[in-house]
């Protein structure tokens, strides 16, 4: 072989050794492209619902790997089951790709409880959503801020923030109704045939608001008749209904004054 190479002109050598080359790298790539399965593509199939074995087993016939990315936890799901998959069904990628699943957790995780006493309502609400927990009974009890939470509680007994508790626990929220303890109360006001305006200026003179308002077809509420309300002001069992300063009173409006149709709920003369 030296002496073949010693031999022929130094050009034949040199083109020799190109044409090896060549061939060497067809070789390669030849071999690189049956290795990594070029231009073979699949569909991923779509296992979001399944229970985590049977989509780990329907991925790897395909001849996918399968691996959990994440775990997350929601009651109204089975336990294991997938809640995501990435990438998603139905996109073509090479076999051999792995599949990235999201799972529901088989146990409820603990969290620390928040503290939701002093917060609006509305705000409790929202941080009960953000911590996997579930809005229990809700009751009332004499504070002069509506709505106010006065307590939390889990079982029955008042829970402190910081104690450990499942997520998706149920929370009860005890609830100011906007009445102090000692303020006094008034025979409920007759609002039928005044205006808005006029009803309004008496139920602020006691501290009393509309509730909800009903006015259908009535262009100008403030100059509108109220023909009906809720409380009445006699109560089902023929007493006058009593209500406090906070409380609040609804009511429905019409264009017209209203007639007395009879005297159901009203005062006896």
């Amino acid at each position: 072989m030296f002496k073949f190479l010693t031999t022929k002109p130094l050009w034949v050598n040199v083109l020799a050794g190109i044409v090896l080359l060549l061939l060497l790298l067809l070789v390669f790539l030849g071999s690189l492209a049956l290795l990594t399965q070029h231009g073979k593509t699949m569909k991923i199939p779509s296992v979001t619902g399944l229970s985590y074995e049977e989509a780990k087993k329907s991925l790897q016939a395909g001849g996918f790997d399968v691996q959990i990315q994440d775990s997350i936890y929601n009651d109204t799901m089975r336990p294991l089951q997938v809640v995501k998959q990435f990438p998603d069904a139905d996109n073509q990628v090479k076999i051999n790709r792995t599949i990235y699943l999201t799972i529901n957790r088989a146990q409820a995780p603990f969290i620390q409880m928040p503290n939701l006493v002093s917060m609006s309502f509305r705000n409790a609400q929202m941080v009960l959503r953000q911590y996997g927990l579930k809005l229990g009974d809700t009751s009332f009890k004499p504070y002069f801020a509506p709505n106010a939470v006065l307590e939390q509680r889990f079982n029955g007994d008042e829970i402190k923030p910081g104690t450990q508790v499942k997520q998706g626990s149920a929370i009860a929220l005890v609830l100011g109704n906007g009445i102090s303890a000692g303020s006094p109360s008034y025979i409920v006001p007759d609002l039928f045939g005044l205006t808005y305006l006029q009803a309004k200026a008496r139920l602020d003179s006691i501290g009393v608001s509309f509730g909800a308002v009903s006015a259908k077809g009535v262009r100008d509420s403030a100059e509108a008749f109220i023909f009906a309300q809720d409380p009445p002001i006699i109560g089902d069992d023929g007493l006058p209904n009593r209500i406090r300063a906070g409380q609040s009173i609804s009511i429905k409006l019409q264009t017209q004054v209203p007639t007395r149709q009879d005297t159901v709920g009203q005062p006896k003369e």
